[in-house]
């Protein structure tokens, strides 16, 4: 899954551990989702959106990796 944590983080003039601690988490959880080490909880996911005041969907976006396989029942 692609985010856009790093550049919303740091358009907002944030540090990581600023960001951690508005979300309850460590830095290293922030600096995991900015890599792509990482997905969200739901829980995590809906406090970043919250923090950034945008939608979970404008944040984070599913890669070709996270697509579901093509075909299905006939």
């Amino acid at each position: 899954m692609r985010n856009d944590v790093r550049a919303l983080r740091t358009a907002a003039g944030w540090s990581q551990v600023q960001l951690a601690e508005a979300l309850g988490v460590s830095r290293q959880t922030i600096n995991a989702l900015e890599t792509g080490k990482y997905d969200p909880s739901l829980p995590l996911a809906f406090g970043i959106s919250r923090v950034f005041g945008r939608t979970i969907e404008e944040i984070f976006t599913p890669d070709a990796a996270d697509a579901p396989p093509s075909g299905g029942r006939k």
